[in-house]
């Protein structure tokens, strides 16, 4: 049973930074493709960014150049560092991973295990 647990996130003014860190057990995740995405009050989840098995990454426009999604795989985890945070960067953040190996996609379809979230607010 693979399991993923966020921390790191927390109540910062815009303009600050946070880095997520997504720890995962009952799978090594070197050759997955692993996903953040968020979630905002009365808004559906969407996608944040994401890093495929190779070290590709990929970005929701809003978040690119501010946010960088790296993996360390000795250490079974997936970090999502956010610069230049802004008021409407608030939500729950997830990280996401799929069954299969060799699997890319951006969508929640792609992802079948999610971790717990964690809050991040910024204030203006």
């Amino acid at each position: 049973q693979v399991q993923l647990v966020e921390s790191g996130g927390g109540l910062v003014q815009a303009g600050d930074s946070l880095r997520l860190s997504c720890a995962a057990s009952g799978r090594t995740l070197s050759l997955y493709t692993m996903g953040w995405f968020r979630q905002a009050p009365g808004k559906e989840r969407e996608f944040v960014a994401c890093i495929t098995w190779t070290g590709i990454t990929y970005y929701e426009d809003s978040v690119e150049g501010r946010f960088t999604i790296s993996r360390d795989n000795g250490n079974n985890t997936v970090y999502l560092q956010m610069n230049s945070l802004k008021p409407e960067d608030t939500a729950v953040y997830y990280c996401a991973a799929p069954e299969k190996k060799y699997l890319f996609g951006q969508t929640e379809a792609y992802f079948n295990y999610w971790g717990q979230g964690t809050q991040v607010t910024v204030s203006s």
